[in-house]
Formats: C-alpha cells, sequence, structure tokens
C-alpha cells in the first residue's frame, strides 16, 4: 500500500479499470442474439456455431485465475494490460474472421481478457482508500453484470446500423484506450513473490475443460451418451489430481486453505448458482421473445427488440450495484446478499409463470437486475475482505470464475429443457421455457439460503478491527469474516 500523500488520483484509476471491465464484460453477451447471424455468414450449422460460446466460456474459465494470481506475483498493472492486449488482438481476430475455425480461435484468445476482473479488484485492493475499497469493488462486480446485459441490448443497433464484425471492433478500441491509459495512470501494486506451479495450472485447465465441454453439448450429444459421461467422469478425476497438485505445491495457483475459509465459500456458492441463473437469462428471454406468436407463446420480436427487453436488467444491476456498499454498511453484507438473491428469484418466477405481456417481462426482468446488482456487487466485497490483500487477486478471481463456470451449467441444463420437447415447426413447446425457468427459481432459492451462511459482520468489535486493520480487511465501516473462519 503506498502511502497516502503520494497516492494518484484514485478516480482516474477506477476510470481506468473500469473501461476495461466494460470491454471484456460486454464481450460475454454481444454476440448471444446475433448467433443466427454467424451462422449465416459463416456458413455453418446451429450445432458448430455454440462454439462461439462455449469457447469462449472455456478460455474465461481457465484464464480468469491463472492471470489473477500471475498478477499477484508478477505485478497487476503489468498483467491487467497483458490481458487486455489479448482481449484487443482477440477481437481483431473476431473482426477480420471469414470462416468458424478463425472465429472459434478469436474468441479462445478473447477469453485471456478475463483476467481483468481479478486483476481490478487486486489493483482497487492495493491502491485505493481503506474507507473507498468496498463501494470500488462492488461497482466494478455491478458492471460485470451490467456489461452483459448491455451486450445484448446494443447488439441489434450495431449489427443493423453497421455489420457483426463492429461487435467486436468497439470492445477492441476500449480495450486498447483502457491498456494505453492503464500503462500512464495506474501505479504498480505490490507483488507476492515467488514461482507459480505449472502443474496445478495444466490441471486446473484440464479439468475445467473436461467439466464445461460437456456440459455445453449435453442438449446435442444427450446426457445418457458415452462422451458426456466419460468426460464428466474425467473431470471428476483431474480435478482430485488438482487438489492433490495445488496442496503439494511450494506457491500453489490457488490457496486452497483460503478457500476453504466460511466467508470466500459461501460467497463463491451463490455467485456459482447466481451465474446459473443470469446466463441462462441472457440466453433465453431473448429467444423467448425472438419465437413468432403462432407457436402459441413469444412475441415475434426482432434482435434490437428482444435485446431491449433485458435493458430493465441492465439498468437495475447498475442501480443497486452503486448503492450496494453503503447498504450492506448500514445492515450488513448477509442480509444485502439474501435479499438480492430473494429479488433474483422473484424476477426468475415472474418469467417462469407470468409471460403473457410484454410488460410482465420487463417488470421480471428489471426485478432480475435489482438483485443481480446488490447480490454480486456485494458478494465481490465480501471475498475482498475474508482474504489477506495480497490473495485479493486469486480469490475475487476464483469468484468470477466460479460465476462462469456457473453461467455454462444454467445455459446448458436451459438448452437441454427447452429442446426436449418440439412443435412440428420445430420451435420448443412454451412448457419447456416453463420449466427452464422454474428449474432457475430453485437455483436462486438455494442462493438465499446460502446467503444466511456467511459470516455475520464485525463491526462493532473493537478487539476484531484492531487485529486485522494490517491486513486492510476494514472497508466502508464493515468487517467480514475471520481468519478462524
Amino acid at each position: 500500500m503506498i502511502d497516502e500523500a503520494q497516492r494518484p488520483n484514485a478516480a482516474v484509476t477506477f476510470s481506468v479499470i473500469t473501461l476495461g471491465v466494460m470491454a471484456y464484460t460486454l464481450l460475454q453477451s454481444l454476440v448471444v442474439p446475433v448467433l443466427h447471424t454467424f451462422q449465416v455468414d459463416l456458413h455453418t450449422s446451429q450445432t458448430n456455431v455454440t462454439w462461439v460460446l462455449t469457447v469462449y466460456l472455456l478460455s474465461a474459465s481457465i484464464f480468469t485465475p491463472i492471470m489473477g494470481r500471475i498478477g499477484d506475483a508478477a505485478g497487476k498493472k503489468k498483467v491487467f494490460v497483458l490481458s487486455l492486449a489479448a482481449l484487443a488482438a482477440g477481437c481483431l481476430l473476431a473482426a477480420l474472421a471469414t470462416s468458424l475455425p478463425v472465429m472459434i480461435i478469436a474468441r479462445a484468445v478473447q477469453g485471456v481478457g478475463g483476467g481483468v476482473l481479478p486483476l481490478a479488484f487486486g489493483i482497487i485492493r492495493d491502491e485505493f482508500p481503506k474507507e473507498r475499497v468496498a463501494g470500488a469493488v462492488g461497482v466494478i462486480a455491478a458492471m460485470s453484470a451490467v456489461g452483459g446485459g448491455a451486450g445484448i441490448v446494443l447488439a441489434g443497433p450495431i449489427v443493423d446500423g453497421l455489420n457483426y464484425h463492429w461487435l467486436f471492433w468497439v470492445p477492441m478500441v476500449m480495450a486498447l484506450l483502457s491498456a494505453g491509459a492503464a500503462l500512464l495512470f495506474v501505479p504498480e501494486s505490490p507483488r507476492l513473490p515467488g514461482r507459480i506451479s505449472l502443474l496445478p495450472g495444466l490441471l486446473l485447465s484440464a479439468w475445467l475443460v473436461a467439466l464445461l465441454v460437456p456440459l455445453s453439448e449435453a442438449s446435442e450429444w444427450g446426457w445418457a451418451s458415452g462422451r458426456t459421461i466419460g468426460l464428466l467422469v474425467a473431470a471428476v478425476v483431474l480435478a482430485g489430481s488438482w487438489v492433490v497438485s495445488e496442496q503439494r505445491a511450494s506457491m500453489p495457483l490457488i490457496d486452497l486453505t483460503m478457500m476453504r475459509r466460511r466467508g470466500v465459500w459461501t460467497a463463491n456458492l451463490v455467485a456459482l448458482l447466481l451465474g446459473v441463473g443470469m446466463y441462462a437469462a441472457f440466453g433465453f428471454v431473448p429467444q423467448f421473445v425472438q419465437t413468432p406468436s403462432s407457436a402459441g407463446y413469444g412475441f415475434g420480436m426482432d434482435i434490437t427488440q428482444s435485446g431491449l427487453i433485458l435493458l430493465p436488467l441492465t439498468a437495475g444491476t447498475f442501480l443497486t450495484g452503486s448503492v450496494a456498499a453503503p447498504l450492506a454498511e448500514r445492515l450488513g453484507g448477509r442480509i444485502v446478499l439474501f435479499v438480492g438473491s430473494l429479488l433474483g428469484l422473484g424476477g426468475v418466477a415472474m418469467l417462469a409463470w407470468t409471460h403473457d405481456e410484454q410488460w410482465e417481462l420487463y417488470v421480471a426482468t428489471g426485478l432480475f437486475g435489482l438483485g443481480l446488482g446488490l447480490a454480486y456487487a456485494t458478494m465481490s466485497s465480501l471475498v475482498v475482505r475474508a482474504v489477506p490483500a495480497e490473495q485479493t487477486g486469486v480469490a475475487s478471481g476464483m469468484n468470477a470464475n466460479i460465476r462462469t463456470i456457473g453461467g455454462s451449467i444454467g445455459s446448458a441444463v436451459m438448452a437441454s429443457i427447452v429442446t426436449a420437447k418440439l412443435q412440428p415447426s420445430g420451435l420448443p413447446k412454451e412448457s419447456g421455457y416453463t420449466v427452464g425457468f422454474a428449474v432457475l427459481v430453485g437455483a436462486m432459492l438455494v442462493a438465499a439460503l446460502v446467503a444466511l451462511l456467511v459470516p455475520r459482520d464485525e463491526a462493532d468489535e473493537p478487539e476484531v478491527i484492531l487485529r486485522h486493520a494490517e491486513l486492510g480487511l476494514v472497508a466502508a465501516g464493515t468487517l467480514v469474516g475471520d481468519e478462524s473462519e
């Protein structure tokens, strides 16, 4: 932590890292409403074009924790710029792609940019005044969800006004501007000395690939197929090997002792479940409203109109994400996380059972967005406060990564349910969407219950504040977690 008198303008640093985070999060969803356009233009099938999404999730899931850990050891500023450079390179390649294999490679390179999230959290923790850490982390966390919703809203106007190539030109420019500004204005953070073990990184990559590929492809392969079951079994074996390698490594990629802290594992489990709901909603609400009314449901909307259905989600996420920190200071992080999960549950319940009118969908997505903003901002702050400063990058990186894994699970399960029964026209039956969204209701209910397991705030206990002050765990007047947990 640098001396307060020499600290650069925190507002400038915050603006720079926010721009980089937005460039990354936009790419999570810009392609979702226009997959059919990719399918036609790249001359491929509906099955193959889904890899445009799958490869991105795989790459981001692998590189988010790795880049966060490298940033802790090599310097967060340098690795933040490197992540943005990879993001920009992937965007350039995607914008110029004329075939599916090139597009898939480009999306894999873009996934390296997942490192911007844990690195942004780490920079905030290292460089901001203690009293501003919780609020800044909360806003960045909320922006990760806002960017996802904004991508779906903006995709239609960009494609209609220009073409789909601009879905990548715009984030590329944002990434380059953020990288250049980071070099000029963001200070280098303290480093955690030591070498990163190679084997845990390889095993982490292997088990994530073995897990996410069958979850993404199970609707096509079949949940009982040999490929699906074989890869899931391999994922379990590789994950066990990864745990053993991490425990034996002198400088582990992920400190599993840290991950067992009550304040960390509860927030991570909530992140997983919220990721299930958020990504499934992003992927299937547009499909639902784009369905022609002749199917007995849906509204026959175009890309732009379907994106606007999720505009309340984006606005609600930003609104509550911006006020989550002061609410947590007054009410406690556990209560805010619980309320956020309940609001999200209410929104998904409306999607499942009250979706006959357009206004009902606007209310449902808005309610869901309000809940996501509260929950994402709060659980990120909980994780940051629950670990020592030198572990901020990897801890927050795993939280973001677990959310991505949850998104892959939610999208795969939702796809399997929605496409299980088709009408003679080939369109899904309405009951598929109803059952699918009802499953998401269950996930949100479990998230709310897990939120109640988060450790109570300890801000009113002076001896606890004194014991943890040197680690910088006091933020916005609230202390969450305890070393003994």
